[in-house]
């Protein structure tokens, strides 16, 4: 088995990264939430003004998994790394490569001085919870997520 490694994603990186949130939408049991284009996400990472960072996890050349954040500021924390997602492809999963980005993640947020991470994890994905406990995170259960649709 070769060494993974993780590194900062390259925009040639954004079709599979495409593919695996195609993945991870299916698994959520929401194929058809997926709308985003190759080109927009392209350039809303890497076009002139991005607005999301990733770090990907490859073996043997073929990327496996990424984190994808971006800034988000609390009035209370100040700087925030919010973790949009974290996706490891079902068949390397058990490898610790989701352990890997997320500790790319915790040393990219010290890093930028960052006051802490949060992102949002669902109610019934019981493996996903159980990761994230690993590392010591706090659930809430008092906030409702709100969402107003423009498109």
């Amino acid at each position: 088995m070769p060494t993974p490694i993780v590194r900062r994603a390259i925009v040639e990186d954004c079709p599979r990264m495409l593919e695996l949130v195609r993945e991870l939408a299916l698994y959520e049991r929401a194929p058809d939430e997926v709308t985003v284009t190759l080109e927009h996400f392209i350039t809303s990472g890497f076009g002139a003004n991005p607005v999301w960072w990733a770090f990907v996890v490859e073996e043997d050349g073929m990327i496996q998994g990424f984190a994808l954040y971006y800034i988000r500021y609390s009035t209370w924390k100040g700087q925030r790394m919010y973790l949009e997602d974290i996706i490891v492809t079902e068949a390397a999963r058990g490898r610790k490569l989701g352990k890997m980005l997320m500790d790319a993640l915790i040393e990219e947020a010290k890093e930028k001085k960052f006051s802490g991470i949060v992102w949002q994890v669902l109610e019934w994905n019981e493996p996903a919870l159980n990761f994230y406990k690993k590392f010591d995170a706090s659930f809430d259960p008092e906030w409702v997520n709100a969402v107003l649709n423009l498109g």
